[in-house]
């Protein structure tokens, strides 16, 4: 029986492939199911042998904690450098983008709520 270790669904695309890398670094077998032409399958990367399921979870575990570090530590230096832009300063930049995601938010909210009243 198969078993799952890693969904693929919203995941972005180096992390997927630095994953694939690490378990075939590791000689772990596995094979990989997308979600279809529509988005309704099961995104997601597999194993069958069973013996191999506690490695390949330690595995991407102490990936994701490396991964974490390693992007919270991107973002602080970006901060600091003054290159991450606030929700203010991006307004700011592009107005009418803003503007008009601010209105798409409102219509959206009143054609939910509204058949309701």
């Amino acid at each position: 029986m198969s078993n799952l270790i890693f969904k693929l669904n919203s995941v972005p695309d180096d992390e997927a492939e630095e994953i694939r890398q690490l378990l075939e670094n590791a000689e772990i077998p596995f094979y990989e199911t997308d979600s279809g032409r529509w988005g309704l399958g099961f995104a997601a990367i597999w194993i069958k042998e069973k013996e191999f399921l506690d490695q390949a979870k330690q595995i991407i575990n102490d990936y994701q904690q490396e991964r974490y570090q390693r992007i919270t530590s991107e973002h602080k230096a970006q901060e600091e450098a003054g290159e991450k832009i606030s929700r203010i300063e991006f307004f700011m930049q592009t107005p009418i983008k803003f503007s008009l995601l601010i209105i798409f938010a409102v219509l959206l909210a009143y054609f939910t709520v509204a058949p309701f009243f």
